[in-house]
């Protein structure tokens, strides 16, 4: 199965494999990669998959997708990805049902956090993709995060031959357990770097350094190629559409719902990778009914689902779940070209590129609306619910995940909705551990790492071994930037 651009590809008449995506990241055109259709499950293939282990499960189903891939080496892939040492409580977590809601527990990997799932294994994918493309340049691996996805790659890409990676964050937008996760990060071909502002314009930096023909001359001169593990890299998406999969087959083994039943999804979204996992999830048979789109204070998507336009010229807010503060969530350009196809989706990134702002047709905003419910959560709701769900259940949860089970209680009493919830939990609350803990005892403390032991304490568990190991180690980076500084820094790196 070929890839090719969501902006309309017959403009450039770009069809490439797998292997080039990932290798790639971005396609010529500054659109994303998407296959040319959504490989679908066979009669009784879902029912197949009960008995499989999470490793097995993964290799069958991106194999549907990564056909220059064998089944065999994607298994060997995943064994390697979801080993014990890595995942030592396993891949996935179920809880009990709490309010018609099962959470599904994304953060058991090295990093505590559900970028994990995906950036465990796409190293793999992306050595493999370099040398099924016969590629020998270093592939130098450019990253704008959020938050999560900026430890994960590390800790995924540290010490791959053939691969350097650096990481963009922004200054001042990232949790202080977060920001130590990657400024101390280990490896000789690994970098860091803060940025003078906020996620989204790192971002944007980002994708006009991969377009840039002049910076091109740099990287071409230095015997190397630009590539990415943010979520504009099918590469990394692919994976998270497995364990929406394994998930589902999770409720089914568990006998909370008889296969071929509905569920309903919540995510926590930001960069709308995640849910747009779910969705093709479903796109290939999985039986979800609806999705819940669960925004935090920045609430862009929410306002985009129920009108149908779409702006970033909004103020931005620095939440308690800085992973969602995002205004420009690019992987919906993904969704979109899904719904209305690759024409309309160039003329909408076009406008958002040129003012900021764009609105679909009533067509694919009824396709739209027909699938998915946004809503938010506000700083003070999200922190109630942490407390209620703890006090009532006894279940702890971070921020972001705080604000998708605020969501999806809101869906339920708006529309009365009676099928159960699957709701991302994407971060352990000790990543957060400030916040959580004032949600918990309205006590407030600046001092990030006290808090680990206070909501330690507080909550009767001990603080993950990653995140507790993180706060012993020297830091290694220290540089900031402004946008205009990261093309020099890149270029110092892949020398």
């Amino acid at each position: 199965m070929n890839y090719i651009s969501t902006r309309d590809a017959r403009l450039t008449n770009e069809s490439v494999s797998a292997a080039c995506a990932i290798k790639r990241g971005l396609a010529i055109n500054g659109g994303l990669y998407m296959p040319r259709r959504i490989p679908q499950l066979e009669e009784g293939e879902l029912a197949s998959f009960l008995p499989l282990s999470y490793e097995a499960l993964a290799a069958k189903v991106i194999a549907k997708y990564l056909t220059d891939f064998t089944e065999e080496e994607l298994l060997s892939y995943a064994g390697l990805a979801y080993s014990p040492d890595r995942f030592p409580e396993g891949a996935i977590a179920l809880s009990p049902e709490i309010g018609g809601q099962f959470f599904i527990e994304l953060w058991h990997g090295p990093t505590c956090a559900f970028k994990d799932m995906a950036l465990q294994l796409m190293p793999r994918l992306l050595a493999a993709s370099l040398k099924k493309t016969a590629e020998h340049r270093t592939a130098v691996i450019l990253v704008a995060t959020s938050g999560d996805t900026g430890k994960a790659a590390l800790e995924g890409f540290s010490g791959v031959d053939g691969v350097k990676i650096q990481v963009f964050y922004p200054k001042g937008g990232v949790s202080r357990v977060q920001e130590l996760q990657m400024v101390t990060q280990e490896g000789g071909n690994v970098k860091v770097s803060a940025v003078e502002g906020n996620f989204d314009t790192a971002q944007t930096e980002l994708k006009r350094i991969f377009i840039d023909k002049e910076f091109a001359k740099t990287v071409r001169e230095s015997e190397a190629i630009l590539t990415s593990a943010n979520s504009i890299n099918f590469g990394r998406l692919v994976p998270q559409v497995v364990y929406y999969v394994y998930s589902y087959l999770e409720l089914v083994r568990c006998g909370r719902v008889s296969l071929g039943s509905p569920v309903d999804v919540c995510v926590p979204t930001g960069n709308f990778g995640n849910i747009l996992a779910a969705y093709m999830a479903k796109r290939m048979g999985v039986p979800f009914r609806r999705f819940i789109c669960a925004s935090n204070q920045n609430n862009v998507l929410t306002d985009f689902i129920r009108t149908g336009h779409y702006t970033k010229k909004r103020d931005f807010h620095l939440t308690i779940s800085p992973s969602m503060d995002i205004l420009v969530s690019s992987n919906l350009e993904r969704l979109l070209y899904l719904i209305a196809g690759d024409e309309k989706v160039r003329l909408w990134m076009r406008a958002l590129r040129e003012t900021g702002e764009y609105t679909v047709d009533p067509e694919t905003l009824a396709a739209l609306q027909s699938e998915f419910s946004g809503y938010f959560c506000g700083e003070t709701e999200t922190k109630e619910t942490i407390r209620r769900t703890f006090d009532s259940f006894g279940y702890l949860i971070d921020t972001h995940t705080a604000v998708a089970a605020n969501c999806a209680e809101q869906y339920r009493r708006e529309t009365g909705g009676d099928l159960p919830i699957l709701t991302a939990s994407t971060a352990s609350p000790f990543k957060f551990a400030a916040a959580v803990y004032e949600a918990l005892t309205g006590e407030h403390t600046d001092d990030a790492l006290k808090a680990l032991d206070l909501l330690a304490a507080r909550a009767g568990r001990p603080i993950p071994a990653p995140l507790a190991a993180c706060t012993k180690k020297p830091v290694r980076f220290t540089e900031t930037v402004t946008t205009d500084g990261m093309r020099p820094s890149i270029a110092e790196f892949i020398r």
